[in-house]
């Protein structure tokens, strides 16, 4: 039996039990009818389950058989993190952090301690924000060519949350989402909590949003709105080009539907293409936050949008989180007005680049798809690899590391890895690059 005919034995089943369709407890056929089944050899049957078991999905048990094993959370499950052991390295999150940086927290405190009316950090901010911290986001988007009043800014609990209120505030179960083939996995779980009908878009030759694919879609089925990362899609890294950023602009105008715009990572492609919402502004809501660009633990994020939107999107914020803390904004305003914030963008863009390099450096011959500036890179397996075998075998050498399964829209899931590179030391990610390379490339 030809390779491809077994991984797609193996595949069939994987996805299976991913999926529900064979919950735990479930007792897989035996190795004789599994090969009655599909016309295969004892070692043949005998492989499929041994691969299985390699990934954590089944369990062999001594005279009973072969049972799916509870899988309640998945290795790199959307926004849940798998539990790890404290001496793993973790190359699944990113949560990009300078020296120094503690210092700077110590001393932001200290002059908000010593401004004026502390007493108005103890009471809700409106929804959205208060007007001139909203004034204050506003003037920072001016760095990535957003010009609009502070009216059409509001403040969110990070991008996460942006996203979420956007879903809550603008959509109904049932609408079609538009998605990359390969998206973020916090908008797929979004999009499926909310019963969104998420269609995904293959990539064109080459990689890329196929805009021709969505002009076809848009033909076929009533779209009501695209999420995309135009500027560092998360998990390739990609940058969408000028014209391509044009088109969709026009096609969002020819069929009537909005543009979800997350740049969470955007402040590390310098230079890029000015945003989608400039070429589209009453049709695009723009997510951004500074996790990434300033601290995790600092939860501002911002959406610019039409005026028209604003009052659905204040009231999601009022019936999910109420507002943002106020503590955190001041002092998240504090650092954008003083330039705090544009000052650790250009220092985090230049260690991520330090970083690309080393894993470049040390994954010479791997098929890497990345951005040279980003925190994460796309590592496709060789043909006689599998990535989930790859990721249950790193694990266990203390590696954590994330497969395409959870930015996989379509069943069809690549067998590759997502590594992210930014939230361990320059040591550690030696070392566990290194781990990486005799894993895959040998």
């Amino acid at each position: 039996m030809g390779e491809s005919r077994y991984k797609s034995i193996v595949d069939d089943l994987a996805c299976r039990i991913r999926a529900g369709a064979l919950p735990p407890g479930t007792q897989l056929p035996t190795i004789r009818s599994l090969m009655k089944r599909h016309g295969i050899a004892l070692a043949t049957a005998s492989r499929v389950y041994g691969e299985l078991e390699a990934i954590g999905l089944v369990v062999g048990e001594a005279g009973r058989g072969t049972f799916v094993r509870d899988t309640s959370l998945p290795r790199g499950l959307g926004l849940e993190q798998s539990p790890a052991r404290s001496s793993a390295i973790d190359l699944t999150f990113n949560y990009p952090s300078l020296p120094g940086q503690a210092e700077l927290l110590r001393t932001g405190l200290r002059n908000l301690a010593a401004s004026g009316d502390l007493d108005a950090l103890l009471h809700s901010a409106p929804q959205g924000g208060r007007s001139h911290e909203r004034q204050i986001v506003a003037r920072h988007l001016r760095n990535r060519d957003i010009r609009v009043p502070g009216e059409q800014v509001l403040i969110v609990n990070g991008a996460q949350q942006g996203l979420a209120v956007t879903v809550m505030g603008l959509f109904q179960p049932g609408d079609i989402l538009a998605i990359d083939a390969l998206s973020y996995p916090g908008m797929k779980v979004l999009a499926q909590l909310h019963r969104l009908d998420l269609a995904p878009l293959p990539p064109r030759t080459g990689g890329g949003l196929d805009l021709e694919q969505l002009d076809a879609l848009c033909r076929r089925r009533p779209v009501r709105a695209i999420y995309t990362m135009p500027t560092l899609h998360n998990p390739l890294g990609l940058v969408m080009n000028k014209s391509d950023r044009i088109r969709l602009a026009e096609l969002a105008e020819r069929y009537d539907f909005l543009i979800i715009e997350d740049s969470a990572y955007a402040f590390l492609a310098e230079p890029a293409p000015k945003p989608v919402f400039t070429h589209a502004p009453d049709r695009t809501i723009y997510v951004s936050g500074l996790s990434k660009s300033v601290a995790a633990g600092l939860r501002m994020g911002f959406v610019v949008t039409p005026k028209r939107l604003v009052p659905a999107l204040e009231r999601a914020i009022r019936v999910s989180t109420w507002n943002t803390p106020s503590l955190i904004v001041a002092l998240a305003c504090q650092w954008i007005e003083s330039g705090i914030v544009d000052t650790l963008e250009d220092q985090k863009r230049k260690d991520a680049h330090q970083r690309q390099l080393l894993a470049r450096r040390i994954l010479r011959g791997g098929s890497i798809v990345a951005h040279p500036r980003s925190y994460y890179l796309w590592l496709e397996m060789p043909d006689d690899l599998r990535a989930d075998r790859v990721a249950a075998n790193l694990e266990r050498d203390g590696v954590l590391v994330t497969t395409a399964e959870p930015f996989s829209i379509t069943p069809n899931i690549p067998h590759a890895l997502r590594l992210a590179l930014g939230s361990i030391s320059l040591d550690a990610l030696d070392e566990a690059l290194h781990k990486v390379r005799r894993a895959v490339i040998g």
